[in-house]
């Protein structure tokens, strides 16, 4: 009997003891840092993702490429300077806070996930086709009544050029923003908010991170003001609309919302100018976005009763995913 009695005495000091620790442990993970990464992955997300890019941004902002402020220029590569000044702080920001966040809100499970969108390639062709042939359609056709049928056949330089810069396009730009932007922000705020709701908080969100770069060869610097940036700000929230109704309309296929972000990228930098040469100022170009992509977002918002594609899934979400 004493025997008995001791067991059970030594067994309840043994369970007090494993749920004591398991409650110590529980509490630790849900203070300190990684506790409110836990509470707000998408706060701590979009606040990574501007603080990492913004401070690798900084040098080139203050070179001779930018504001002047610093004796050097950044190298050329391909034409450019963007390689070596803009492309670091892109990749450390949205691709990398996406992997931080989502690593310690949600563990391996979220990782795979993260990286099964970003690996979902089998999709329609006529997807691809749409992503990459649509946006410079609608482009066209913008620009052909902004510059009063004014238009040229590009060379053919440009015109053989344009599929490789294309898919240079996608392991650069597409692959330091969409990551973060749509891969881990959309979903959550699809979940959250709505598709059109989460929408209409990201488009911003996303035009916003890219306002420094404005202090730079990027934007055009010094030719640049409040107006370029707002009509900046108003094309990514237009042009979220199109990519979160691709996104959602494809089974959340990251390669395809890449092919459709960077196909404006590409026909932008390569083929406008000479197509449209009396409309190449930044300006007017910036009108001929708003257009197309003014006119394609209210098309999908009107076809899709601002439902833009979005289906509850019935996936396995952790609970700190639920929370903003």
């Amino acid at each position: 009997m004493l025997i008995t009695v001791s067991q059970a005495h030594l067994s309840g000091e043994n369970e007090m003891t494993v749920d004591s620790r398991r409650g110590s442990e529980h509490y630790a993970s849900q203070t300190g840092l990684r506790g409110f990464i836990r509470r707000r992955p998408l706060l701590s997300f979009f606040v990574l993702a501007n603080l990492m890019s913004w401070a690798a941004w900084t040098p080139y902002i203050l070179s001779a490429t930018g504001l002047g402020i610093l004796d050097f220029t950044f190298p050329s590569v391909l034409g450019t300077t963007q390689f070596a000044g803009v492309l670091p702080g892109a990749y450390l920001g949205p691709i990398f806070a996406a992997f931080i966040v989502t690593a310690v809100a949600d563990g391996k499970a979220g990782l795979r996930r993260w990286v099964g969108r970003m690996m979902k390639w089998r999709v329609s062709w006529i997807w691809y086709l749409g992503a990459a042939a649509g946006v410079p359609t609608a482009i066209i056709i913008s620009g052909f009544a902004v510059s009063n049928e004014d238009i040229h056949m590009p060379p053919v330089a440009v015109l053989v050029a344009y599929l490789p810069s294309l898919l240079l396009q996608m392991v650069t730009t597409g692959l330091a923003e969409e990551p973060g932007w749509r891969d881990f922000a959309l979903p959550r705020l699809q979940r959250k908010f709505g598709p059109l709701v989460g929408t209409l908080i990201l488009g911003p969100l996303w035009g916003f991170w890219h306002v420094p770069l404005f202090l730079s060869e990027w934007g055009g610097w010094p030719n640049v003001t409040w107006l370029t940036v707002a009509e900046f700000i108003a094309f990514a929230c237009l042009f979220s609309v199109i990519v979160t109704w691709v996104f959602n309309r494809t089974g959340q296929s990251l390669p395809l919302v890449m092919v459709l972000h960077v196909s404006v990228n590409n026909f932008m930098s390569l083929a406008y100018a000479d197509m449209f040469p009396s409309i190449a100022n930044a300006q007017q170009t910036s009108h001929v976005t708003l257009l197309a992509s003014g006119t394609a977002a209210i098309i999908i918002l009107v076809a899709t009763r601002g439902r833009l594609g979005y289906r509850k899934t019935e996936e396995a979400v952790p609970e700190a995913t639920h929370q903003s």
